[in-house]
């Protein structure tokens, strides 16, 4: 009963109707922060809601009862369950923030989808050589924010008075978020050899340090995807084999027959 349960679970038809659910959810809380439409139909869209939350329920227990134990050994199922669980917390005004976060039912598109499966795990791997980056990148801007302090902090303290300040207007250069005309320009009004720290900060954080992060990602997701057409390469092969040794069999059997005869 559970192994024809799992495979029912599995089968394209039920993660279509699941997907269609989430759409469908989504599109409910969305219209959930409209005036207009609560004012017009939001005792539909509370019942569609609830309806989409019951059948997201349903679909809990039922992995729970296929996989037993097991089930708790998947992070994606791990991630449903939070994403419900936060969707059944008591509607009160203490709990204004949790009711918020029901809107991360959404994010279970992810694992129904296979292909959003594998950027988040693509990701995920990229974490351990990220922190190698992360700790580079942060190394970085202390070194620049204490030298800002020094150079500009006495004729634009509310930019680079403190390191804190510096550190964020460093940030928003690095994201060139206005770099020229809001901070770089005016500084050189004053301190026109600034383009001298600045242009070097910029190709060193924007062109170097956070292309490094963007090559792991995609690298770690190329892996992933490697692993997994391998797997699904290993598990055709193993079909086959199975098969063919079927075959075998059935041979040998039909001649110990025949010899029999």
């Amino acid at each position: 009963m559970r192994a024809r349960l799992r495979e029912f679970l599995a089968t394209a038809r039920v993660q279509n109707a699941i997907l269609a659910v989430i759409l469908v959810n989504a599109v409910a809380l969305g219209l959930e922060t409209s005036p207009t439409a609560m004012a017009q139909a939001g005792g539909l869209i509370l019942a569609v809601d609830m309806a989409c939350l019951a059948v997201f329920v349903v679909e809990l227990l039922a992995k729970l009862y296929a996989h037993g134990w097991r089930f708790f050994t998947r992070g994606w199922n791990l991630f449903d369950a939070f994403v419900v669980g936060v969707s059944l917390a008591p509607a009160t005004e203490s709990l204004t923030a949790l009711r918020a976060l029901r809107v991360l039912r959404v994010l279970r598109v992810i694992s129904v989808a296979p292909s959003l499966r594998r950027v988040v795990e693509g990701f995920v791997r990229a974490l351990p050589g990220m922190g190698s980056v992360v700790l580079l990148l942060a190394m970085i801007f202390y070194i620049a924010a204490v030298m800002a302090v020094k150079l500009f902090g006495d004729a634009y303290p509310e930019w680079f008075g403190t390191i804190g300040a510096a550190a964020y207007t460093l940030f928003q250069v690095m994201t060139l978020e206005s770099w020229s005309m809001g901070i770089v320009r005016p500084v050189m009004e004053t301190h026109p050899w600034a383009w001298l720290f600045f242009v070097p900060f910029i190709l060193g954080t924007s062109f170097a340090v956070l292309n490094l992060l963007v090559g792991l990602v995609v690298n770690s997701m190329q892996e992933a995807h490697h692993e997994e057409d391998v797997a699904a390469t290993d598990a055709y092969r193993d079909e086959v084999l199975a098969r063919l040794r079927e075959i075998s069999t059935r041979l040998d059997a039909m001649e110990r027959e025949r010899e029999g005869r």
